[in-house]
């Protein structure tokens, strides 16, 4: 689960990690008031989506306005706030279709004095958080490790013991804040690295970390991802989910037990198990096909939950043919046929259906599905369904 900046910062401060005073608009009256409370000199309106680059980015029907710009009077802050809300914001990240901006957060502006990079995530080889920082912050950090990786510096910490003192003095040498900043620096690190350990979260991000006049760290970004297997343990974060920002298929899936991703291609995935559904996304890629989705109905899917599978599938309006490719397991070939026959009956089907049965009971599931009446095409096997189904959509 991804949080907007402003929701990100509040946390930060709730665990004493230094960030900039800021305010939410939802309306140009709000920006221009917020101005005015963190002192009506200067400050920055930033567009709050669930994407990075907002900077960078611009709104679609006016590409002279971005998504991060600094005002110097009232006026221009409700200026800019009216430019950006209720507008598509496009960045890296988001596509050519944008994201909605249905707020902006209004921060006071800093003394600047250098960019850094710091973010946590979890290393799955090394079973370990792994902190990283660089001196090239306020840039894409993806093209800084394509290009330089040698300006990257990670170091794993124990979660039960957090990030020790040697650690934060080699981390401080390599980005240059010297014996003055240890101390700050020490404790800006430490509470960042209990925060992402306490709260659960599976990424934490900071670009810019800023070095101000004062070499103090400051926050001047937050980019925070909790683990949604975690959040029961956190119903405070749960509460911060904007359903605004996601898709709507996925939403409504999730609400249905599915596991469910959106993506960009022509050909409909249902499937049981998430590996069996990643390599049915490959082995359509490889014959040629582009899947539209990544969708896991379980080893235990009932009727209500197929069908509502395959009504999220048909209604996407880029899906021109539908793979089933199912594994009998826990639950018999003949119960998935009977389902998926009544699931097909239920749903208004529009679109070719191709499907592949396999495991307990799988002569008796297919002869059900071929003595149905109804138009399904079969596979022998995942290679035979994956090149029909990509005939189907072609």
């Amino acid at each position: 689960m991804k949080i907007h900046e402003f929701q990100g910062k509040k946390l930060f401060a709730d665990h004493g990690i230094r960030v900039p005073r800021g305010l939410v608009a939802t309306t140009p009256e709000d920006a221009a008031g917020a101005f005015d409370e963190l002192g009506g000199h200067f400050a920055v309106v930033k567009a709050q989506i669930h994407a990075g680059g907002r900077g960078k980015g611009t709104i679609k029907d006016n590409p002279q306005q971005r998504g991060v710009q600094l005002v110097k009077h009232r006026e221009q802050a409700s200026e800019v706030a009216e430019h950006l809300l209720g507008k598509e914001l496009v960045t890296i990240q988001t596509g050519p279709i944008g994201k909605t901006v249905n707020q902006v957060l209004v921060e006071e502006g800093c003394d600047i004095s250098r960019e850094l990079y710091l973010g946590i995530v979890l290393d799955r080889a090394a079973g370990k958080p792994v902190l990283m920082v660089s001196t090239e912050g306020g840039v894409e950090i993806e093209k800084v490790a394509a290009e330089t990786p040698d300006l990257i510096h990670k170091t794993h910490f124990d979660p039960a013991i957090g990030l020790e003192a040697f650690q934060v003095r080699k981390l401080s040498k390599q980005l240059g804040l010297g014996a003055a900043g240890f101390k700050d620096a020490a404790q800006f690190m430490k509470a960042l690295c209990r925060l992402f350990v306490d709260q659960d979260c599976s990424l934490l991000e900071i670009n810019p970390l800023v070095v101000t006049g004062g070499s103090e760290l400051l926050a001047l970004d937050a980019k925070i991802t909790f683990d949604d297997n975690a959040l029961f343990r956190h119903p405070d974060i749960a509460k911060l989910r904007d359903l605004s920002e996601e898709e709507p298929a996925e939403v409504r899936a999730a609400d249905a037990g599915l596991s469910y991703v959106k993506l960009d291609g022509n050909i409909g995935c249902l499937v049981n198990g998430a590996g069996l559904a990643m390599s049915t996304m490959d082995i359509i890629k490889y014959h040629g096909g582009e899947p539209a989705n990544f969708l896991d109905v379980g080893g235990g899917a009932n009727v209500e939950q197929v069908t509502e599978a395959f009504r999220i599938l048909v209604e996407d309006s880029n899906v021109k043919a539908v793979l089933v490719n199912i594994f009998g397991g826990i639950m018999q070939c003949t119960t998935i046929a009977n389902a998926l026959l009544e699931a097909y009956q239920t749903v208004e089907f529009n679109v070719p259906l191709v499907v592949r049965l396999e495991g307990t009971e799988v002569k008796e599931g297919r002869k059900i599905i071929a003595q149905s009446g109804v138009d399904i095409i079969t596979a022998d096997d995942l290679t035979d369904a994956a090149k029909k189904v990509v005939a189907a959509a072609g």
